[in-house]
């Protein structure tokens, strides 16, 4: 069965009313539980730099092996920062954050950028103040307990989590729900209506007949609904009264 342009255009123009049905229930639907039953996400960070001490500092030129080896440090210090050496210790030093050394594992987020000695602490809660609270501390365990353990004093606090008045959440982002689910439903609604135009194999005009069988189209019997009898009938009865009489006289 090929379709061309035409074909396609009457498809959708008899299946129009399904088509926006479904995009609007499921736009308005996606709409409605984005901005009122996901609980906002908001996400706090810190980043931290591998660098030369504080007292080497100014004592000599940038060594492009140091930078190097410190680059290369990055990927020990991201496991080190998840160990339980530093979880412990920031559980043990802030009671206030009311969170675990498993739980802080799962919530803190390490990454850094490919060929840069900056190391970025991420953090998301549904409350932006404690994301702040916790990558703040995390950070700053991380910075007093690594000279103790790789004995040496490469690591400085670049910036805080600072405190926002009105923070923006990072989830949901709602306006690219409904986008999506506007997309999404579009073309499942184009799909569920070619998909019936597929199944029904109803000949319902002239050249469909002509078309798929090879045969003229003797006759064409009307479907009438009992109204239409109704009114058939009453214009009879109309046309009969309307009609003269005719009088036969006998001479």
């Amino acid at each position: 069965m090929e379709l061309d342009l035409k074909d396609y255009l009457k498809i959708l123009q008899k299946r129009v009313w399904m088509i926006i049905t479904i995009v609007l229930l499921a736009t308005i639907t996606t709409g409605v539980v984005s901005y009122f039953f996901i609980q906002p996400i908001y996400e706090a960070s810190t980043k931290l730099i591998v660098n030369k001490s504080n007292d080497q500092v100014g004592l000599s030129q940038v060594d492009i092996n140091t930078v190097n080896v410190n680059i290369r440090l990055i990927d020990t210090y991201k496991e080190i920062i998840r160990t339980p050496r530093i979880m412990d210790k920031v559980v043990m030093d802030h009671p206030e954050l009311k969170i675990t050394a498993e739980q802080l594992v799962k919530t803190v987020k390490v990454s850094s950028v490919n060929n840069t000695q900056v190391m970025t602490l991420v953090v998301q809660d549904p409350s932006y103040d404690r994301a702040a609270n916790i990558v703040n501390a995390v950070s700053k365990v991380f910075q007093s307990e690594i000279p103790k353990i790789m004995k040496v004093d490469n690591i400085s606090l670049l910036n805080e989590a600072k405190d926002i008045d009105q923070p923006i959440p990072v989830k949901p982002n709602k306006k690219l729900n409904v986008a999506i689910s506007f997309v999404v439903s579009l073309m499942l609604a184009l799909g569920i209506a070619f998909l019936l135009e597929y199944m029904n194999d109803k000949l319902k005009t002239e050249e469909e007949v002509q078309q798929y069988l090879g045969l003229p189209t003797l006759t064409m019997i009307t479907k009438m609904k009992p109204e239409d009898f109704q009114n058939q009938s009453k214009r009879t009865f109309e046309q009969r009264v309307g009609e003269p009489s005719h009088v036969k006289l006998n001479q």
